[in-house]
């Protein structure tokens, strides 16, 4: 059964409320070659023309001031406070840490000043910051919590993509003056690795909420069950601005890595998932039928790039691990919405998304927690051992968020009148993932 939550409060629906933008003809597949499913996904959501983080596009909502949770009485009222907000507002969504400022922020920031050495200048990443409430509340916390010395000398970097929300994030962090000499954005993809520049062995941290459900992913087929995968690539038909899938064996080392990162995770199943297997091969066995999964090769990409550039990085991401109402076929499969006439449309066919849809992938947090030792160099030191077994270089933590906000954060805060809490109540389908350097204490 879904989680309720999703099916009504729409700022966790995630759509676009603009008019449709022919993409197929500007640039999402450019020319005759085609190109790998997460190069479309990549363009349909970041093309700076047309795509849905465009800087014509607005989703992303910030409010006036922060929400009287125990002025509310319960769920209903808080349901009927939140429509109206988003109708005042005529946003897409409002984000977590939007919606439960500037309490979601703190707690992030009590982890981060719990586990954090501060012999060292502190410094934050942040990719994805949206508006800047996360930096902000951050950099508010510190500022009244942290000794006077770690946040004098702190430095919080934005890694932001879309320039119109690059400039969003320098008005919000800019309500406080003192933050401003603290605080940067650089305009650039974090995927890129020249962006980083050379290798900074320093401890810091890198920041990432709800940013691997919008990353690029690659798609794989095969016509049945024991047939080998196959690469989904999309060109155009007969030079047209329609499209379609194209399927080639496994070339491209993204995929083929991810591929067998996804293996290994695979190779130590639940005995529900060993129950679940036995009967699906009994099953396509007599009824065989073609299969679909969808790869997580930009957080693939992600993630190598950041190991690369800071060794010493600690990590935390928040995302939802699991998404109800999806029609799109395959394993780790995306909601793909939109909005038309002020009415939500979710498609079964992820091609449809033309910039005017948000393309949202959940997150496998166990597979995140193999993909992330597989960058840091363990699964090649495993590989290359010798008499002593390789000790992982990162020590990892999978939390539910209410299990996150009830260590870190004050839960009080947002809960209303009859004790109902939509930080703790209404979030069930998202988790934490925190990774530090083994020599760190979490």
């Amino acid at each position: 059964m879904a989680p309720a939550y999703l099916a009504t409060v729409p700022a966790l629906r995630r759509v676009a409320r603009w008019a449709p933008v022919a993409l197929f003809s500007s640039g999402i597949v450019a020319g005759d070659k085609p190109v790998l499913v997460r190069d479309f996904v990549k363009s349909a959501l970041y093309d700076p023309n047309h795509g849905y983080f465009s800087k014509r596009s607005g989703p992303v909502g910030v409010l006036d001031s922060a929400i009287r949770f125990n002025q509310l009485e319960g769920r209903s009222s808080y349901m009927k406070h939140l429509d109206k907000l988003y109708k005042k507002h005529d946003i897409a969504w409002f984000t977590p840490v939007e919606l439960f400022k500037p309490w979601y922020a703190h707690a992030i920031a009590a982890s981060i000043l719990r586990t954090a050495n501060l012999s060292v200048p502190l410094k934050i990443y942040e990719i994805g910051g949206g508006s800047g409430t996360c930096a902000k509340g951050v950099l508010d916390y510190m500022m009244l919590n942290a000794p006077p010395k770690v946040y004098n000398n702190m430095k919080y970097i934005s890694v932001e993509i879309s320039s119109s929300l690059a400039e969003k994030q320098l008005e919000t962090v800019g309500e406080v003056q003192s933050h401003l000499s603290k605080f940067t954005v650089e305009h650039r993809d974090a995927t890129d690795r020249t962006g980083w520049g050379s290798k900074n062995p320093q401890p810091c941290w890198v920041l990432m909420l709800e940013v691997l459900d919008n990353l690029p992913h690659d798609l794989v087929y095969s016509k049945d069950q024991v047939s080998p995968w196959m690469e989904v690539w999309i060109e155009k038909v007969n030079g047209s601005s329609q499209v379609s899938e194209v399927y080639k064996p496994l070339q491209d080392p993204l995929v083929s890595r991810c591929s067998e990162i996804v293996s290994m995770n695979e190779q130590n199943p639940s005995l529900r998932e060993k129950l679940s297997f036995a009967a699906k091969g009994i099953f396509s066995k007599v009824f065989p039928k073609p299969r679909r999964a969808w790869l997580p090769t930009g957080c693939l990409k992600l993630l190598d790039t950041l190991h690369e550039a800071l060794p010493s990085m600690s990590l935390i991401a928040s995302d939802f691990s699991y998404l109800p109402d999806v029609s799109i076929p395959g394993d780790r499969a995306p909601l793909v919405s939109s909005k038309k006439d002020g009415k939500t449309l979710d498609h079964s066919n992820y091609l449809d998304a033309q910039g005017d849809a948000d393309i949202f992938f959940p997150t496998n947090f166990w597979l995140l927690e193999q993909i992330d030792h597989h960058c840091s160099g363990f699964s090649q030191e495993q590989k290359n051992r010798g008499a002593f077994k390789p000790v992982k270089s990162r020590r990892t933590i999978i939390l539910d968020s209410a299990a996150f906000m009830e260590e870190f954060g004050l839960p009080l805060k947002t809960r209303t009148k009859d004790g109902y809490n939509p930080l703790l109540d209404d979030f069930r389908n998202t988790k934490f993932y925190l990774s530090v350097p083994t020599h760190n204490k979490m």
